[in-house]
C-alpha cells in the first residue's frame, strides 16, 4: 500500500529522517515504534505532505508517487489521517465536525447520510452527542470523533498518530477492537504510531522501529523481542 524508499527530511540544519525505507503492505496493520523524538510523527507528516522532504520516494497504492502531491489531494486519494492531539474543531458541534469531511468531498445528500449513519454505528456516542461542541467532549470521545471524521473519506489507508494518548482504558480497548474490525471486514490498511506496547502487540500485524530517524528493526509483530524493546523502546 505504501513504500517509502530512501526518504530524507530536514528541520533547518537538523537531519531528521535518514535514507528511510518503510514498506506498509496492503491489508496490514503496521505499528511505527520508537522513543520520543525519533522521527515517527515526522514520517507521518511527510507521508501526508504536511512537511517537505529533501529526497527519496513515497509510493502509494500500486505505484502513485506522493512527493509533490498537495496534502489535500492526498486525502482525496483515500488516505485518512488522525494526527496526534486529534485536532478536531473544538467550537463546532460533533455533527459539524463530521460534516466538514463530507462537504469537502462534494457528495450527494444520500451518500452523506449513509456515511454519517455508518460512523454513528461505529461510535454511538457521537450520535447521542451530535449537538455538543467538540471541545466539550472527553479525550476519548474526541478521539472517536477524529477517527469518525477520517472514516468519512472512505479511506484505503488509515493513519493514526498515538490514538491511545490521554484516553481512558475502556475507550483504548474500543479503539483496538475497531482497528481490528475495520481491517478484517473492509481490508483497511492501518499505519499507527503507538507507545503502549500491550496495545501494539494486540492490534498490529507488523512493526517498524525508528531510532534517530533510521529504521533499525522491522518484522511481524510476533518477532518483536524483549531485547529489541529494551534496546530501542524502554525509556
Amino acid at each position: 500500500m505504501v513504500k517509502i524508499s530512501g526518504l530524507n527530511q530536514f528541520y533547518g540544519g537538523s537531519h531528521t529522517l535518514w535514507d528511510l525505507d518503510v514498506d506498509v503492505p496492503k491489508g496490514s496493520r503496521m505499528c511505527l515504534m520508537g522513543r520520543n523524538g525519533m522521527g515517527k510523527t515526522t514520517m507521518l507528516k511527510c507521508l501526508m505532505g504536511l512537511i517537505p522532504t529533501a529526497s527519496g520516494s513515497i509510493s502509494y497504492d500500486g505505484g502513485k508517487e506522493l512527493r509533490g502531491v498537495a496534502a489535500d489531494k492526498r486525502a482525496g486519494m483515500g488516505i485518512g489521517y488522525v494526527p496526534q492531539g486529534r485536532e478536531i474543531f473544538s467550537q463546532l458541534t460533533v455533527e459539524e465536525n463530521l460534516r466538514v469531511g463530507l462537504e469537502a468531498r462534494g457528495l450527494k445528500a444520500a451518500k452523506k447520510k449513509e456515511l454519517t449513519d455508518y460512523v454513528h454505528s461505529l461510535f454511538p456516542v457521537l450520535k447521542q452527542m451530535s449537538q455538543r461542541r467538540g471541545g466539550d467532549l472527553s479525550g476519548g470521545q474526541q478521539q472517536q470523533l477524529a477517527i469518525g471524521r477520517a472514516l468519512t473519506l472512505e479511506p484505503k489507508l488509515l493513519i493514526l498518530d498515538e490514538p491511545c494518548e490521554g484516553i481512558q482504558p475502556n475507550i483504548v480497548a474500543d479503539i483496538g477492537d475497531l482497528i481490528l474490525r475495520l481491517n478484517k471486514d473492509l481490508g483497511l490498511t492501518v499505519l499507527l504510531v503507538e507507545q503502549k506496547l500491550p496495545f501494539a502487540r494486540r492490534v498490529a500485524s507488523d512493526f517498524v522501529i525508528l531510532d534517530k530517524g533510521r529504521a533499525v528493526a522491522k518484522g511481524a509483530i510476533g518477532e518483536l523481542t524483549d531485547e529489541m524493546v529494551k534496546q530501542h523502546l524502554t525509556v
